[in-house]
C-alpha cells in the first residue's frame, strides 16, 4: 500500500520482520513514531535495532511489526 505523508514524502505501509527491517523504517512504539537508525545481527536470526532516540529494540525471528518505509525516488 502506498500513500503520502503530511510532509509530502511518498511512503509504503509494510509489515517488517527481523529479515526485512531496514535503516530508515519508521515503527510506532508506545504511540510515537521511531525511526530505525542502525541495526545489528544477533544469534538465531534476531536483530537489535538502534532508534534515532538512542533506544534499543531487539526483534526476534517471529516478531512482526507494522512500519512506514519512505520510498526512494529513482
Amino acid at each position: 500500500m502506498k500513500g503520502g505523508s503530511p510532509g509530502g514524502m511518498l511512503v509504503a505501509h509494510i509489515e517488517i520482520t527481523s529479515t526485512t527491517v531496514q535503516r530508515g523504517d519508521i515503527i510506532q512504539l508506545g504511540g510515537r513514531p521511531c525511526r530505525v537508525h542502525d541495526l545489528f545481527q544477533l544469534p538465531g536470526g534476531a536483530k537489535q535495532l538502534v532508534l534515532d532516540s538512542g533506544e534499543l529494540l531487539t526483534i526476534h525471528t517471529r516478531t512482526r511489526l507494522l512500519a512506514v518505509r519512505p520510498l526512494r525516488r529513482r
